[in-house]
């Protein structure tokens, strides 16, 4: 989609550092983060939110939680702990229509979120 940043940061025209991308995720630095750490994941096909994947998109979700463990290694905060979110509609706070993964840590988290 030509209007999602997301989808442009995929394309390589909008930019974005980077931290992991394989043929089917990218992982990049969010722009405002809430955390020291704070990654998001994306599937490089455009899929709105969880709320619009089905069946066929199984492989893609296990393969976006199994890129953010990655970020959590690579980032240095496996081990301390980490938060995995996605936000579904603009309710809960869903900025960018395409799904993705917010990797949160480096700081302690509270609970309950929001």
């Amino acid at each position: 989609m030509k209007s999602c940043v997301f989808c442009l940061v995929v394309e390589g025209t909008a930019p974005a550092r980077i931290l992991f991308a394989d043929d089917e995720v990218i992982a990049f630095h969010d722009i405002t983060p809430r955390a020291p750490v704070h990654v998001l994941v994306i599937p490089r096909r455009h899929v709105v939110s969880l709320a619009h994947a089905d069946d066929g998109d199984r492989g893609i979700l296990g393969h976006l939680f199994l890129a953010a463990a990655e970020v959590a290694r690579r980032t240095g905060i496996a081990t301390t702990g980490y938060r995995v979110v996605t936000n579904i509609g603009a309710g809960a706070g869903q900025s960018v229509p395409h799904l993705h993964l917010h990797v949160l840590g480096g700081r302690p988290m509270g609970w309950p979120p929001g």
